[in-house]
């Protein structure tokens, strides 16, 4: 895993997070493009961090002002891109350089949940995009 630099803000969004759903937050990344905040949460650890029904990222959001996502970290760069589509149901992930020597995940999903994996306005792929460039440097990932 790279040494990421957290600024003041997404610190005290990271305390703020772990103080509300007891769960530990390993990064926060906050998306202005998206409008959003994503927590990258400890394996394991989703069910405490979304709580019954989502109360807790609910709260979260509320408290923020903006909608909170989260994902469970992974250790390699396939988990964390399955991670950040869940729900949809990722049968592969392959990693390969391009012609210009970008790195690209190729995501083979099941054909029903392309819709899922991209998300409303392509958030969801957005999200994994995002996660795999800050974590393994891949600058592209393509939902096929």
């Amino acid at each position: 895993m790279p040494s990421i630099r957290l600024s003041d803000e997404e610190m005290r969004y990271i305390t703020l997070f772990e103080t509300i759903t007891g769960a530990t937050a390993k990064d926060c990344i906050i998306d202005d493009e998206g409008n959003r905040i994503i927590f990258l949460i400890k394996q394991g650890e989703m069910g405490i961090a979304i709580g019954k029904n989502g109360v807790n990222i609910k709260r979260a959001s509320k408290l923020i002002g903006k909608p909170v996502e989260v994902v469970e970290a992974a250790d390699t760069p396939e988990d964390l891109i399955k991670n950040a589509l869940f729900p949809a149901k990722v049968h592969a992930v392959k990693i390969a350089r391009d012609a210009s020597g970008r790195l690209v995940a190729n995501v083979a999903v099941d054909p029903k949940d392309k819709g899922l994996a991209i998300g409303r306005e392509g958030s969801k792929i957005q999200r994994a995009r995002i996660l795999a460039k800050r974590y393994f440097d891949i600058d592209l990932v393509i939902i096929r």
